[in-house]
């Protein structure tokens, strides 16, 4: 298969999962001529200031997947395939059905450049000429020291992402704010803990409630482990407990269920959630940078409203690699700087071309 053949077919069947998002074969196409220069140069000799280049694939690529993000593994595998490269995709020992579904459906020319497993391999480790790595710091560490100087490693590491309201006189966006918060039940890096608004925080805060239980009603959250339901418990009864005793602390929260919380804050510090649709709002700081003290390292992506230029220059000192619309973060397109990096140039490498003039 060429480009343009791989790019169509990978683009007919991302549209069947909608965690993808709408991504079409042009998008994918682009996304090859923005990163390597010309929608062609994987495909063979293009013209390259004066002579020839051909981008070929860096492979067998390894792709370490979390179960936490299955969107952001379909994206690594559909950016291996775009590429033309073998993919060894390690699953996590449950399983990934969105990415196990995506790879049986794949077309002839493109299944066999897809293996899965749910447990380690050492020979894909041994092989592979890159690694893409999502997980916890400990995972990355885990691999960090076992990957070879020589060797394309790409860390995807846990972030934190966070929504800033700098004016909502309509009252629009915490709608927006709500399916942010709640899709993927707050799992992946774009997911929002915090919304730190300009003006009535609190007020925002019971608007934002409300929309949380209505979206609740249109997709109810997942069957939470007793782990995960006990830490939303306990941080409840540690609200409830500062709300009888301080004014400037309120909760809301699904009644006879842990499906949703709001907790507010005058505090503008970041307050970091234990997910599950657990989000903080707090006052919008001065100094928004300073108020994301240690989590500032982490930032992946700030939804912002209004989204105009003007704000997005404001959010920019926190320096995430995302800045879009509330209601648009759990949405990036294929051509986004993930972690801040063009996602497609360092699993390339080139093969020049001089001819002969004379």
């Amino acid at each position: 298969m060429i480009t343009s053949q791989r790019a169509a077919a990978l683009a007919q069947l991302g549209s069947r999962f909608p965690p993808l998002g709408q991504v079409t074969a042009d998008d994918l196409v682009e996304i090859v001529r923005l990163e390597l220069g010309h929608p062609e140069i994987l495909d063979g000799f293009r013209p390259y200031d004066g002579h020839f280049s051909h981008a070929v694939a860096v492979e067998p690529i390894l792709h370490v997947l979390s179960e936490n993000t299955p969107h952001a593994g379909l994206q690594s595998l559909i950016r291996g395939l775009l590429l033309g490269a073998m993919n060894f995709v390690k699953l996590p020992r449950a399983g990934l059905p969105e990415v196990e579904d995506f790879a049986e459906m794949l077309p002839t020319g493109l299944k066999d450049r897809v293996r899965l497993s749910r447990e380690p391999r050492e020979e894909w480790q041994r092989d592979s000429k890159a690694w893409i790595v999502f997980g916890r710091d400990e995972t990355i560490a885990h691999f960090q020291t076992r990957a070879s100087p020589d060797l394309v490693f790409e860390a995807h590491p846990h972030r934190v992402s966070l929504g800033i309201v700098f004016d909502d006189s309509q009252g629009d966006s915490s709608l927006f704010a709500a399916e942010d918060i709640s899709l993927f039940d707050q799992k992946g890096c774009l997911s929002p803990h915090d919304i730190s608004v300009a003006g009535d925080a609190r007020d925002y805060a019971v608007r934002l409630a409300g929309e949380m239980a209505r979206f609740e009603l249109r997709s109810p959250r997942r069957t939470l482990s007793p782990a995960e339901a006990a830490n939303i418990v306990e941080i409840r009864a540690d609200y409830r407990f500062r709300r009888a005793n301080d004014e400037r602390v309120e909760i809301w929260e699904s009644p006879a269920s842990t499906a949703w919380t709001v907790i507010y804050e005058d505090n503008p510090l970041f307050a970091s959630s234990c997910l599950n649709r657990v989000a903080f709002v707090k006052p919008l700081p001065e100094d928004i940078r300073g108020a994301l003290g240690p989590a500032l390292r982490w930032v992946a992506a700030v939804g912002i409203w209004p989204a105009t230029p003007e704000n997005a220059q404001r959010a920019a000192v926190l320096q995430p690699s995302r800045i879009c619309a509330l209601g648009r973060m759990q949405n990036p397109p294929f051509a986004w700087h993930q972690e801040g990096r063009q996602t497609l140039a360092r699993l390339a490498r080139w093969v020049d071309f001089e001819p002969d003039f004379r």
